[in-house]
């Protein structure tokens, strides 16, 4: 384990005044994270901030990620901020199921999902703000640097970035506080509602990227993102601006993985394929770039039925 982490140990043992033993968590792709228990039962959640994930464009500056963290814990959707430490955070432990993508599926989920996104999205601003473009161009350009291998015909997708953000900039909403990276297993069913975790990406942004990328991450189909899209706004006349968002999604976090596999390579994650993770979106990118209803979303209609 990571001198940080037992460093970070140390500290909880002192902030507790008694001594802890600790799981860790499997299934983050950054970040290091255990279970610390007491043996008087009490269970806390240690995240550990490796300071890398932020110098290689994997996530926002680590004092940001704190604020965040905290902004989404006054709202009762993020896990309560017990402790900051330095480089961590002692967080409430969850007690729930981490979702997967088929129950993300289901409708039922996907009326959870949304409202916890209208309740974060209604909380205090961030520290930041956050651009999927700029995330994009930032990533693209650390590839570039460090002659990373893109996803064969990458570039040649490219073009259609400026079409998508100026589509998309022709009506904007009002930026909200928004995670930006709502794969399933930042999701928990504590029951009565779903808790949102991990805020390494988190920043103010256009609430049809929250749901776009839930979009991607579950893979829905146009009839999920439809029920996704009224369950948040009521109605369904942002659909289009969700499955673009859906597309840059994709694109964007496509670049993450090839970052992630060639400047990080967390022994961790080796039976993780990251280079398979960043095909596979962009894969799923260049199916909804090539679909007919593409031209309908870029227009700002929901595309006709077949």
């Amino acid at each position: 384990m990571p001198d940080l982490v037992q460093d970070a140990l140390a500290l909880v043992a002192d902030w507790a005044g008694r001594p802890v033993t600790h799981t860790t968590i499997k299934g983050g792709f950054s970040h290091h994270i255990a279970r610390v228990e007491t043996e008087d039962g009490d269970r806390w959640l240690l995240r550990v901030l490796d300071p890398r994930i932020a110098e290689t464009g994997l996530g926002v500056p680590l004092h940001q990620e704190i604020a965040n963290t905290l902004c989404a814990a006054a709202t009762g959707v993020g896990a309560q901020v017990l402790h900051v430490l330095p480089g961590a955070m002692v967080l409430e432990y969850i007690d729930g199921v981490t979702l997967d993508v088929a129950v993300m599926s289901t409708p039922e989920t996907i009326t959870k999902v949304a409202a916890a996104c209208r309740r974060l999205h209604a909380g205090p601003r961030f520290a930041n703000s956050f651009s999927i473009f700029r995330k994009l161009d930032e990533l693209l350009a650390i590839c570039r640097t460090h002659e990373l291998t893109l996803p064969e015909g990458y570039t040649d997708r490219l073009p259609v970035v400026a079409e998508i953000e100026a589509a998309l900039a022709a009506a904007p909403l009002p930026t909200v506080p928004c995670h930006n990276d709502l794969l399933p297993q930042n999701l928990i069913d504590a029951g009565a509602e779903i808790r949102i975790v991990d805020y390494q990406l988190s920043g103010d942004n256009d609430p049809c990227f929250e749901l776009g990328d839930i979009a991607a991450e579950a893979d829905y189909d146009p009839d999920q993102v439809v029920r996704l899209t009224r369950a948040y706004f009521g109605d369904d006349r942002h659909a289009p601006r969700v499955r673009l968002n859906a597309i840059m999604s994709n694109l964007a976090w496509a670049l993450w993985f090839v970052v992630h596999c060639g400047l990080i390579r967390n022994r961790a994650l080796s039976d993780f394929q990251l280079d398979a993770e960043a095909a596979a979106k962009f894969a799923r990118a260049v199916r909804d770039l090539d679909a007919p209803s593409f031209g309908h979303l870029i227009d700002g209609r929901i595309p006709p039925t077949s």
